[in-house]
């Protein structure tokens, strides 16, 4: 017998997930300022939005899935599953580039402008949208099987 999806683990998951992604987007605002302030940098750098980025990608992102689980018990599709470790691996990619990015700016070095960087943020992104098909599917699939009366 393999392992039971119910609604409850996986609100837990979402839930310590989105706490996790709360704390990294508060550190990642306390990195901004921090490294802006001891370099005396005061021009424009992705690693202004990392904070930005990490609290709705992340943790707004885990709480609204939290609400649907809930709602339409979403834990019972793998592709809702699927999505929330898809979801979370391109966000980590996505932001993670954000910050390497930003403080190779506020650093003042010529690899800020690497296509490599660019490319990997790119797969990021990709990443993200594979995420919103799996849970787009999943939550098409549990709303068509929702009784009408549920629904109203």
């Amino acid at each position: 017998m393999g392992p039971r999806h119910t609604v409850e683990d996986m609100n837990l998951l979402l839930t310590r997930l989105a706490a996790l992604w709360t704390a990294l987007g508060l550190i990642g605002g306390l990195g901004y300022r921090e490294l802006t302030r001891s370099q005396g940098f005061e021009g424009s750098t992705q690693l202004a939005v990392v904070h930005t980025h990490a609290l709705v990608l992340g943790t707004l992102m885990m709480l609204v899935l939290l609400v649907l689980n809930q709602l339409f018990g979403l834990a019972a599709d793998r592709r809702f599953r699927w999505g929330v470790w898809t979801w979370t691996v391109g966000a980590a990619i996505t932001i993670g580039m954000q910050s390497v990015k930003g403080s190779l700016q506020v650093l003042d070095s010529g690899a800020a402008t690497s296509k490599a960087l660019a490319g990997i943020s790119g797969l990021g992104h990709m990443t993200l949208t594979a995420a919103f098909v799996l849970l787009f599917l999943a939550l098409l699939t549990r709303v068509a099987a929702t009784p009408e009366t549920a629904r109203a």
